[in-house]
């Protein structure tokens, strides 16, 4: 008997024929990037080394884009932002040693914000490999050890024969709720050697789903369905599920007040009348969650921002759907449902039953109007107004990325985000020099709406080089650089710690001449004309440089006794 299966595994004559005669002058380079491309890539990101040339030299016979980033980890960061926006594992090409080590801040960064991003780095020649000191160039005892801590899986490969079945499985691994970044690791002679094999035509790699268990979707149900006062935090997770829609399919069926971390920004309509918008580091809105008889958590650990510093003591019961199985009940008990959040959702919508409750957006206004007042008694008219002046600018559909700077603090909890996966910042890790890297990363993911990043001067410093990146590939990004004249936020923290600062202030450059020293059109702003400015280099082709000179302070704590 024949079955279908085997029809479908037989190659037809000219698959046969070459397999058998592959073209000649590939080595195993060729099989890294006829790999990524039969799993569906289209660009990748990355630096050339030494140890990693046999993959470089393939690329130029491949159809596969590359963006070189000036910097490991701002190619770190480019390919970050790449995956969030298109949802695909996106290829990260590094070098044995410093260039693979100087990616693990961007790595860590998209494993806390769970970011698909496939990092394929060079080794030591495999004779060297075991963790002798043979005096290799960039040569460490055991270079997958420093990841294995930081990503999803980690993958060694030792022939060539093992490319495309490791590159295949580190794909799955990456786009396998939860998304995050993987290592595959290949020793250079692999990499060099000339291949007898043939082409990759095409690879399998199909992410498992994570579906919920019904016996604990059912209680779940049960327990939203008779609430009085039920309430949803939703986080990342239900941004890189795509289930946004889900969310606001159940949000109404409950008529539950929803509350979107900073990582969740986006997920649900911010001028909903159920819309606690994410004014999660505010008292207020602690009390209200607390206040809940039933708080379902979707796609968030309630990590130390989203507990508003760990003070969020919830007074009733507590389902949390998360797909991280290491962030499952991880800070709070709960009905713990592992699971893909698209997919919880799903299952949730399915089988609760609609509540009415009329007083839910009066009680959601009252929330608000609280944090209002709250905000406008402290008289920081500045920041919001700037703030005001980005959204305004910004067009709606186009995403921001947003660097560890006071005027994203203030966006996290402020800022609306117009839909999801549209405002992306390094909150997850909270390393410096995100944003405009990761703004570069999605301007190449989709050419055709202007991205914003925004940064301080701290934070930019870490980024200047990647202008020449901007105006090589002619990237459509414009940098937002608030230059107070230091790290900000740090001299706050340590002026109200200590009464007085130290190691935050910086000697800076003249941005506005730096910016065009790389043929990068810029210009100084001001509060004022902040608005028209940032408009006018967002409707400018190609990336534009706004520097605004500002000092900004952030909203008092309410964690604080």
């Amino acid at each position: 008997m024949t079955h279908d299966h085997d029809l479908e595994l037989r190659p037809t004559p000219a698959q046969t024929e070459a397999a058998l005669n592959p073209p000649p002058g590939r080595n195993g380079g060729d099989l890294v990037v006829e790999t990524l491309a039969g799993l569906g890539a289209t660009t990748v990101f990355g630096l050339p080394g030494q140890h990693a040339l046999g993959m470089f030299d393939a690329l130029r016979r491949s159809d596969l884009r590359y963006v070189g980033l000036r910097v490991e980890n701002n190619a770190g960061f480019a390919a970050d932002a790449y995956g969030r926006i298109t949802g695909e594992a996106a290829p990260l090409l590094l070098s044995t040693g410093p260039g693979a080590l100087t990616s693990l801040a961007a790595l860590q960064e998209a494993a806390a914000a769970s970011a698909p991003v496939l990092a394929i780095s060079s080794q030591i020649p495999t004779r060297g490999l075991g963790g002798g000191r043979h005096g290799y160039l960039h040569e460490l005892p055991d270079q997958a050890a420093s990841f294995r801590g930081v990503v999803k899986s980690v993958h060694t490969v030792r022939a060539q024969s093992q490319i495309p079945s490791a590159i295949a499985a580190a794909w799955k691994s990456a786009l396998t709720a939860p998304h995050g970044p993987v290592w595959v690791e290949i020793p250079q002679d692999v990499l060099l050697a000339e291949t007898p094999l043939p082409v990759v035509t095409a690879a399998d790699a199909t992410p498992e789903e994570l579906p919920p268990r019904p016996e604990l979707t059912a209680v779940a149900a049960h327990l939203l369905s008779r609430a009085e006062r039920p309430v949803i935090i939703a986080g990342g997770g239900v941004v890189r599920a795509d289930a946004s829609r889900k969310l606001r399919q159940l949000a109404e069926k409950l008529r539950a007040p929803v509350v979107t971390t900073f990582g969740g920004k986006g997920a649900f309509p911010w001028e909903h009348p159920l819309s606690l918008q994410s004014w999660l580091e505010d008292r207020h809105t602690t009390d209200f969650l607390e206040d809940a008889d039933v708080v379902l958590v979707v796609g968030s650990g309630l990590g130390e921002l989203s507990s508003n510093y760990h003070t969020f003591r919830p007074r009733g019961r507590v389902i949390q759907i998360e797909a991280d199985l290491g962030k499952l009940e991880s800070n709070q008990p709960a009905l713990g449902i592992h699971a893909d959040a698209r997919l919880g959702l799903q299952a949730l919508l399915e089988t609760v039953d609609a509540r009415e409750d009329p007083t839910a957006p009066d009680r959601v206004r009252t929330l608000l109007a609280k944090v209002r007042e709250r905000i406008d008694a402290q008289e920081l008219t500045l920041e919001q107004d700037l703030l005001a002046s980005v959204r305004r600018a910004l067009p709606d559909d186009s995403p921001s990325f947003w660097d560890m700077t006071i005027l994203a603090y203030w966006a996290w909890s402020a800022f609306d985000a117009k839909g999801p996966n549209h405002m992306h910042s390094a909150q997850g890790a909270g390393g410096l020099g995100y944003g405009f890297p990761a703004a570069l990363g999605a301007a190449a993911a989709d050419p055709t709406r202007p991205v914003l990043a925004v940064s301080g001067d701290g934070g930019a410093l870490y980024s200047i080089a990647e202008l020449a990146t901007a105006r090589q590939y002619d990237l459509n990004v414009t940098w937002l650089i608030v230059d107070d004249g230091g790290y900000g936020i740090l001299r706050e923290y340590m002026t109200d710690a200590f009464g007085q600062a130290t190691a935050t202030e910086l000697s800076r450059p003249d941005y506005v001449a730096l910016a065009e020293s790389f043929a990068v059109p810029a210009a100084p702003t001001t509060p004022e004309t902040l608005e028209d400015d940032l408009r006018k280099a967002l409707t400018t082709p190609g990336p534009t440089v706004v520097v605004l000179p500002a000092r900004l302070h952030m909203f008092a704590p309410t964690h604080l006794p």
